[in-house]
């Protein structure tokens, strides 16, 4: 596939399609839930069309090459690829969803006790701590008198 205007939305598409699936199957998985069957397709789909190469580096990490005809597919394969490890339960970690009522986002706790609550403590863990503060504040300061 070329790099033509045109094609940009269709990628931006795929890369939103799989960014919902992967969404929508880590929450199912989170949750103990069969996994949606549109969402397993897409992610299989997404990691079956990338033709991205795993490369040892010379200090040995590991370094996805993309294909120069490709490299939007190959590197949305690779994401695919990555999701399939962690929802299968492949890597040291738990799925979990965020404890904050307004988030409820899917995130990958790879703690050492396994028991994080938020997706991100500078953001949902804050926001949460905040308002049990504000609310203790509150009914602390009582009746004015």
């Amino acid at each position: 596939m070329g790099r033509s205007a045109g094609t940009a939305p269709v990628r931006l598409d795929l890369a939103r399609e799989l960014r919902e699936s992967i969404h929508a199957a880590a929450t199912a998985a989170a949750l103990q839930n069969a996994l949606p069957a549109p969402a397993v397709h897409v992610i299989n789909d997404r990691s079956a069309q990338g033709c991205a190469a795993a490369t040892l580096t010379p200090d040995g990490k590991r370094r996805w090459r993309l294909g120069p005809a490709s490299p939007v597919e190959d590197a949305l394969g690779v994401i695919a690829a990555d999701a399939i490890g962690i929802i299968a339960g492949e890597r040291d970690g738990r799925l979990a969803l965020c404890a904050s009522p307004t988030c409820r986002a899917a995130f990958f706790d790879t703690s050492q006790s396994r028991t994080r609550k938020w997706c991100h403590m500078n953001t949902c863990g804050n926001r949460q701590k905040n308002a049990r503060f504000q609310a203790n504040q509150r009914k602390n300061a009582g009746p004015a008198e």
